[in-house]
């Protein structure tokens, strides 16, 4: 066996050492919108709120909403995360100098977004960004079509065919709500599922985010073409969106990981208050405590997400191989004792205040609750001028 010497030694008595949580959806630089539309359906929110604030944004604005999404991030122990956004560009950037790790997309819509005058323009940026960054270490690209209802057939059929030129994970929201149900219902006479499968989008390569608009007969081909969902309990209930059927799912085999949303909808990336409501949610709602367990929340933001995102050999467990991303959680506290189940404790005790270390790529990017690669006093001056100037309030 080789012996190694360590460049140093960190004493943690009471550290619980996990793997990195991988929050598998997020929208990063809606950070810049937290609190500004609440409790409003989807439609409005996103019609008459967002839409008409993100017309203001700014390749340098992006960036900073990223970097402050990072830095909360870290702090709630996510080490990867899956960002769909507008300059995607400036995103990568950023994580590129912080250290984390991210699969990143720029959003892609039949009408012009802030960043491109079309959706053809942005799957051209896609494709130029795939170019720039091919063999990051902690950087991937991915092909991301908004939504079945804000991308024609034509532009979803450009988006998968790019995606498996380039060997690209595809990302989408589907089945979000009842209203896009009958809308795809409407204008394609099947369900949102089955008009993805028609245009030849559903397979392992396919992450679907949100999925809650679901019958039978979806759930069993969403797990006939091996699709990937993303969970996001917290966004779709504070959205009133609904609740995706996640037991039937998991009954069906499909791989289900989970994802915070963005902080416009949620309003937080905490991952670990993201756990605990996953791991409730289904047990409320069925009157059934054993739905859900504690280890497949905790799996929902680790193992189960590697797997979604074709990286279950090195990322999302503590094993031989796999990526030194790893999270110290201070386990010196009141509310974690006694510790008779760690990942019980995980779930439905610890908070994001618990987590003590981080480190992605076996570099060390928070240390004893202090952040190594973002100066937070700096930023958060910079994001009080930014948002003055934003003129939103």
């Amino acid at each position: 066996a080789k012996s190694f010497v360590a460049n140093k030694t960190i004493n943690r008595p009471f550290g619980l050492i996990l793997p990195g949580l991988m929050n598998s959806h997020t929208h990063a630089a809606m950070t810049l919108f937290r609190g500004l539309a609440d409790d409003l359906p989807l439609k409005t929110w996103l019609e008459d709120h967002i839409f008409p604030a993100e017309a203001r944004l700014t390749s340098e604005l992006v960036a900073l909403g990223t970097e402050l999404a990072c830095a909360e991030m870290i702090r709630c122990g996510t080490t990867s995360f899956v960002d769909m956004y507008m300059f995607e560009d400036s995103v990568a950037s950023v994580v590129d100098r912080v250290g984390l790790r991210a699969w990143l997309g720029e959003g892609v819509f039949d009408f012009p977004s802030p960043s491109f005058s079309s959706g053809e323009e942005a799957l051209k940026e896609t494709e130029r960004l795939m170019d720039k960054w091919k063999g990051h270490p902690r950087i991937t690209i991915t092909v991301d079509p908004h939504t079945p209802y804000t991308c024609r057939p034509e532009l979803l059929r450009h988006s998968q065919k790019l995606a498996e030129a380039k060997d690209a994970l595809i990302v989408i929201h589907l089945a979000e709500t009842e209203w896009e149900n009958s809308e795809i219902r409407r204008l394609c006479g099947v369900s949102p599922v089955k008009h993805l499968d028609r245009l030849c989008l559903l397979g392992d390569r396919l992450l679907a985010i949100h999925c809650v608009s679901l019958n039978e007969d979806d759930i069993s081909l969403l797990s006939r073409r091996d699709v990937r969902v993303v969970h996001c309990p917290e966004s779709g209930l504070k959205l009133a969106s609904g609740v995706a059927p996640v037991p039937e799912l998991l009954e069906a085999g499909v791989t289900v990981a989970l994802g915070t949303d963005g902080a416009a909808s949620n309003n937080d990336l905490d991952l670990m208050s993201e756990m605990d409501t996953a791991a409730k949610l289904h047990k409320g709602i069925k009157k059934d405590p054993t739905l859900i367990s504690a280890p497949e929340a905790f799996s929902m933001a680790t193992t189960w997400a590697a797997k979604a995102l074709h990286r279950e050999e090195d990322l999302g467990c503590l094993c031989k191989g796999s990526k030194a991303d790893l999270v110290v959680v201070d386990m010196n506290q009141v509310h974690l004792r006694p510790c008779y189940n760690p990942v019980s404790l995980l779930v439905y005790v610890a908070r994001s205040g618990d987590v003590q270390d981080v480190m992605v790529a076996g570099r060390m990017i928070m240390e004893d609750r202090m952040l190594t690669t973002i100066d937070e006093g700096r930023l958060l001056e910079r994001l009080s001028k930014a948002v003055e100037k934003l003129g939103l309030g």
